[in-house]
């Protein structure tokens, strides 16, 4: 069975108490239990890794070369400014999509830009919670079809 890496940043374990007209009122857990009923479907399997901090982020994006096929990230206020983190996804050799739940095109000056859209294959934005199935179907869509 395929397997898939989905990646969550800063913040996103507070979802559910967060603004909810952005973010919707589901927790991460809520979401991952989402993602677990779509794999299914798929035939997919997925592993789940949330934290706060740079660092291990960027250990578990090395860390999911060789074990996975793909990997959906939401690296929260990272994706604005974290050219380590770009840097680390830029190195893998798999597919990553990017996702965020608000549409961050409407949204504050400093969030409009992310710096890790050009080394993922896709980015999803705006969808809330359906950000992530979203990316899951593309995802396996690139999967399937054999660019990975």
């Amino acid at each position: 069975m395929k397997k898939i890496m989905v990646i969550n940043g800063p913040n996103l374990n507070m979802l559910g108490k967060r603004k909810k007209e952005f973010y919707g009122s589901l927790t991460l857990d809520d979401i991952n239990n989402m993602i677990i009923e779509k794999c299914k479907e798929l035939n997919i399997s997925a592993d789940f890794y949330q934290n706060n901090c740079e660092g291990a982020l960027i250990d578990c994006i090395q860390q999911a070369e060789g074990k996975y096929v793909g990997a959906i990230i939401n690296a929260g206020a990272y994706s604005h400014y974290s050219y380590a983190i770009r840097d680390a996804i830029e190195c893998s050799s798999i597919p990553f999509i990017e996702v965020h739940m608000s549409d961050i095109y409407s949204r504050d000056e400093f969030r409009r830009k992310s710096v890790i859209t050009e080394v993922c294959k896709d980015i999803v934005t705006g969808k809330k919670e359906n950000s992530y199935i979203i990316a899951l179907e593309i995802l396996e869509k690139l999967i399937s079809e054999g660019e990975y």
